[in-house]
């Protein structure tokens, strides 16, 4: 395992049998700035995540690399505060929520960012409005429609090493974003990672944008389902069950010590 880049006074917790960070989208933006020029990666958990963190090896060691680990879950972070730990919904981390303090910071600081997914043809609508929005940032965008084990592969990563981002962000759903980045990271340049999902092609209006009044009553899920049941049923009504023993864990961890006994606790500077 990398040594991790710890330089916030971070609260990490163990829910679900997984471990994850207590942040807000602000300490995420001061991470990226202070990990500046350093390799990292800036995961995130939701129930859906957690359904694959405890089905395959391969995403139990991409979220052992991670340096952060986000909560982007309402409902988590409600069993969390129910498990006694000291967490609410500003703790709750999405693009969607945090996209425009992104691209202003990313503007301000002048971060060179290099976007990995979404369709050839959507790319160009999700760059434009981004630009739109904050014409300073600096930004690159590359279909995710690649083989990940061929030549294109190797042309991609030293396309993104040519153009020596700040912060690359891989949005390619899960798990093939996290595996991709698992697999890549030795040749990977020193820079924040961060995989973002469908984040671009909300961007280039493809696809539902749910409100965010929705995520943060902790409800998004059932507006999504309202406009994709086909795709969203297993993992709304599915996959939550196979976590069952995880929460009975938590519950009985909880009734044999205090909260603070079963947190690894404050991660500071070095």
């Amino acid at each position: 395992m990398k040594p991790s880049c710890r330089l916030l006074p971070v609260h990490r917790v163990a829910l679900m049998g997984a471990q994850m960070d207590v942040v807000t989208p602000d300490m995420v933006m001061d991470f990226i700035a202070g990990t500046r020029g350093r390799q990292t990666i800036i995961a995130n958990h939701n129930l859906h995540s957690l359904y694959l963190f405890q089905k395959s090896a391969e995403m139990r060691r991409f979220y052992a690399q991670a340096d952060l680990i986000e909560i982007d879950s309402t409902p988590l972070i409600l069993w969390g505060k129910l498990m006694g730990h000291e967490m609410s919904r500003v703790h709750r981390c999405t693009y969607l929520d945090f996209r425009e303090d992104f691209w202003a910071r990313a503007a301000q600081e002048g971060w060179r960012v290099f976007h990995v997914g979404g369709a050839p043809e959507h790319n160009g609508l999700s760059k434009e409005a981004i630009l739109r929005r904050h014409p300073r940032v600096k930004l690159e965008v590359r279909s995710g429609y690649f083989d990940v084990k061929g030549p294109e592969n190797d042309a991609l990563l030293k396309d993104i090493a040519a153009h020596k981002p700040d912060v690359l962000l891989v949005g390619m759903g899960m798990p093939r974003q996290e595996l991709w980045i698992l697999n890549a990271l030795d040749r990977l340049p020193a820079c924040a990672i961060l995989p973002v999902g469908a984040a671009f092609d909300y961007e280039a209006g493809v696809m539902y944008t749910p409100p965010r009044w929705a995520g943060q009553w902790g409800i998004e899920w059932l507006v999504r389902f309202a406009h994709e049941p086909k795709r969203l049923f297993s993992r709304y009504f599915i996959e939550p069950w196979t976590l069952i023993p995880c929460a009975l864990s938590d519950l009985f961890r909880r009734r044999r010590a205090p909260v603070n006994q079963y947190e690894s606790g404050a991660r500071h500077n070095p």
